[in-house]
């Protein structure tokens, strides 16, 4: 078991909490990403310099569990009446971890930033939890593990306001199928960006950011040559298109977590569960090993709906243990690689697959997360978080190995 132990804010850091001025001048109010990037960096390098001595002291004190067991609550649940009722879930149960939406799958914050705030000058706050420091407060009294979700590189919203920041289709902001679009993981403002986000996550007192969406879009290899966007810095690098992707996606992994290093907060990050079974997705960037190797926890999602004819099983979603059995089998070997591996604590199925069609899938209920808890057990995996889009858990789960 381990514990937070924080000491003093020195000075430095706390300068932080004004992290330069997001606009270029009084009259051009457009966000000037690159221009708070710069006079940030100063900051930012001397308190790394000083984080060996001093820790960011949000005022909360959370225990990382023996083992993380966790929920995902959307930032809907958190702000509203069924927040309550999840935590009387986690409570009566052996749960003992929430992943809360802080920035969510369109781009937008779910809560809206102090005024003045660097933040509040980018307008992209809802007021979905409408008191932040006032649930995590609710959690510490709980022992609730907070862990904030930042979604990174699909943000329909930065795409839209900063088009020079996303991919274009002609004279149009790109969308995929499900009209989102994605930002620029080659671009160092995008990640400066999300990390301003993830730095103040930790100051409401989060103990842990949880970077999803760290990728290009699925099928990207297929429009790479189609589509007009800046390499930034890749410009010049000797790499093929794909590892100048895993590139990008893995220095990315590895600039967040240094630049919350001064914070005490734990980092993880979600990734597709075959990324694990090949040398790379190639479309994406994802490198499961690169990646692992600059997080503290690896979340990879392996939702049994989600796989198709794998590990020689015909119809996973049927099979929830012998899916889970072997996925885990794979990623132990990967991560035994590994010089510093990360812990993992796999994404799990708590919801039922109807969009398979008939005979493909199953209801799941506690029966079947409990074949997929019992399978990480068997393999040595004691993490694990569950997702119901929905947070409509199934009853009367045992959650212990």
């Amino acid at each position: 078991m381990k514990t937070w132990k924080w000491m003093t804010v020195c000075a430095v850091s706390i300068s932080l909490v004004s992290i330069g001025n997001v606009y270029a001048d009084e009259e051009d109010k457009t966000p000037d990403f690159t221009q708070r990037a710069y006079e940030t960096a100063e900051l930012d390098s001397q308190v790394l310099a000083s984080s060996k001595l001093f820790k960011f002291d949000s005022g909360l004190e959370f225990t990382y569990p023996d083992a993380v067991r966790g929920i995902f609550v959307t930032a809907h649940s958190a702000g509203g009446e069924r927040f309550d009722s999840l935590i009387n879930l986690v409570d009566k149960t052996e749960l003992n971890a929430m992943v809360i939406d802080i920035k969510e799958d369109l781009g937008y914050l779910t809560y809206i930033p102090e005024e003045g705030s660097d933040l509040a000058k980018l307008d992209m706050g809802q007021a979905l939890i409408k008191d932040p420091r006032a649930m995590l407060e609710k959690l510490e009294k709980k022992e609730i593990y907070p862990i904030a979700r930042v979604v990174v590189f699909k943000d329909t919203v930065l795409a839209e306001q900063r088009p020079e920041l996303t991919f274009m289709d002609g004279d149009q902001v790109w969308k995929n199928n499900r009209g989102e679009s994605f930002v620029n993981p080659f671009l160092k403002e995008v990640w400066d960006h999300n990390v301003q986000i993830a730095i103040e996550a930790a100051k409401l007192g989060f103990k842990e950011i949880q970077f999803d969406y760290v990728r290009f879009p699925e099928g990207f290899e297929n429009r790479a040559n189609d589509l007009t966007y800046s390499l930034g810095d890749y410009e010049d690098s000797a790499a093929d298109p794909i590892q100048r992707r895993v590139e990008a996606v893995t220095e990315f992994v590895a600039y967040a977590k240094e630049q919350l290093q001064p914070y005490g907060v734990e980092v993880s990050v979600d990734i597709f569960g075959y990324a694990a079974t090949l040398p790379e997705a190639p479309g994406i960037g994802q490198n499961f090993s690169k990646i692992s190797e600059n997080v503290d926890v690896i979340s990879s999602m392996i939702y049994p709906s989600h796989w198709t004819s794998y590990f020689g099983i015909a119809k996973p979603d049927l099979e929830p243990y012998q899916l889970v059995t072997e996925y885990a089998k794979v990623e132990n070997q990967v991560l035994a690689s590994l010089d510093n591996a990360p812990v993992s604590r796999p994404w799990l199925q708590d919801f039922t697959a109807s969009y398979l069609g008939a005979g493909n899938y199953k209801r799941y209920g506690k029966v079947e997360v409990e074949a997929q808890i019992k399978a990480l057990n068997d393999q040595g995996i004691e993490e694990f978080l569950l997702w119901n889009a929905g947070n409509s858990y199934s009853e009367g789960v045992d959650y212990t190995p």
